[in-house]
Parts: C-alpha cells; structure tokens; sequence
C-alpha cells in the first residue's frame, strides 16, 4: 500500500467506476448460485470466468499470494476466505467479495448473502451492517475526514451489541488495489485524514455479531471471529468528484437477482 494519498481526475474516475460496474454485474452473476448444496469453489469459477468473459482481470487473485478470484466469507469468517469445497448449508451466510482490474484501475467491493432460510438474528445482522455502510456513506463529504465516517458506522452498530472490527478497514483504490487512506469503521469525528476532491476510497464495515476480536487461520488469509459467532460485510466505492460525492458501485444488478429493493 502506498503511503501518500493518490489523487483521481474525474476522467480516472469514470474508468474506475466502468472497473466497478463488472464488479456489480459479477456479483450478481454469482448469486444466481447462491443456494444450499452449491460448493464455495463452484462459485469462485462462475465469478473468475465472468470476469474474464468480459475484459476484466480478477484482482485478487495472486494478489500477495491469494489463490482465488473471489473472497468468500462463510458465516463466521470476517472476510478473506480461499474457496474451497466446502457445501453451502441452508442458514448459513456468506461474504462474497469481488476485485477486477480493468482499463487500469480497479473495481473492489463486497455483499453478505443469505443463504435459503436463515435465522432472524442472521438477517439483523446483515440488514444492520449494510445500514451501517450507508451510514459511512451519509458523512462522506469533501471536508470531512475519515473518523466521521468510523464514527458513523460504530455508533449505529454498537447500540445492537455488535462488535466492530478494529484489524482490518476500508481503503483507497485507484491505479493499486490498496491506496491510502485508510478507513476504519471506528473512531471520532474529525480523527484521520481529511477527505478531498479526487480521493475514491472503499468504505467496508465489517460487523460480528459478538465480540469484535477475530483470528487468523493457518493459511494467513482467513480471518474469522475468535467466538465463532456469525460476521457481516459490506463495501462501496466513494469518489469525491468536481460534482460532490459519488457511489461508484452498484448493488442493483443483485436487486434484479434477489427481487429485493436496494438503496444503491
């Protein structure tokens, strides 16, 4: 990760959010599959191949050694899961999260799936992490910095007694997967670097339903909650445009997939 913040024309801006753009449609390709007894690896090669089929280059993959297009996050796996053959199991839910590279610049961002019929506590925890993105989203402003965003997203999920983790945050993107700044989703209005036009950042809550610490496994990519207890996780892409604020990304084409209603 670069230690200086990389400032974006708004025409590197329109290349990014073309690079999300597949993202969304990649996202929603793969909850089509989404279902009980469909293996985890089944659904990174739908996600690799779509990628491909449509002039991307997945992002992840080799990325520091990760063997995977995808990172797919079951139940109590925080984020950065390898796929593998594990089956998915009605109740379960999963982090699917997505990277492409395209036309220089990269497309990064994430969606927690129910898995057929899960519990309510489950889906509180899905509906409230997601609210809470949108929360980060709502103090992203050109003037701002970075704590207002944590600051919005923690106050919102904490009064449910969920936990916040602290190890891991969101990022800048451009040109390199991982820029500067980083953007926890916690911390103190005011804390952090201030946010200016040209910055585009990833803004990613991850929520347990527990307490907040969480381990890694052997493989050195898999991060789960220490308790075991189910955790969510959500991405967009922000940019600071001539015009304001942008959401590059889009979860409408999973909208269309689920028959759900999305904000963006």
């Amino acid at each position: 990760m670069f230690n200086r913040i990389r400032f974006k024309s708004d025409e590197d801006i329109e290349l990014i959010k073309r690079s999300s753009l597949l993202v969304g449609k990649t996202l929603a390709e793969v909850a089509k599959h989404i279902l009980p007894g469909v293996p985890l690896k089944f659904l990174d090669k739908i996600g690799e191949e779509f990628i491909r089929d449509h002039g991307g280059t997945p992002s992840f993959k080799g990325y520091e050694g990760f063997p995977s297009a995808l990172c797919l996050s079951l139940n109590d796996v925080v984020v950065h899961g390898i796929p593998n053959m594990t089956v998915l199991e009605d109740g379960d839910i999963l982090s699917v999260d997505c990277g492409v590279y395209m036309n220089g610049y990269h497309g990064d961002y994430a969606y927690t799936f129910a898995v057929g019929n899960i519990s309510e506590d489950k889906r509180l925890l899905i509906e409230r992490t997601k609210n809470s993105l949108y929360k980060g989203i709502d103090v992203a402003k050109v003037g701002n910095t970075t704590g207002h965003i944590g600051a919005a997203v923690q106050n919102y999920v904490e009064q449910f007694g969920y936990g916040v983790v602290r190890e891991l945050c969101g990022h800048g993107i451009g040109k390199e997967l991982h820029e500067k700044p980083d953007v926890c989703n916690y911390g103190r209005p005011g804390d952090g670097p201030r946010l200016q036009t040209g910055m585009v950042i990833c803004i990613e809550p991850m929520i347990t339903m527990g307490k907040r610490k969480i381990t890694c496994d052997h493989d050195g990519w898999t991060m789960r909650t220490a308790d075991h207890k189910p955790a969510a996780h959500f991405e967009h892409q922000v940019a600071f445009t001539t015009h304001g604020t942008e959401i590059l990304s889009t979860y409408k084409y999973i909208a269309e997939v689920l028959g759900s209603e999305e904000k963006y």
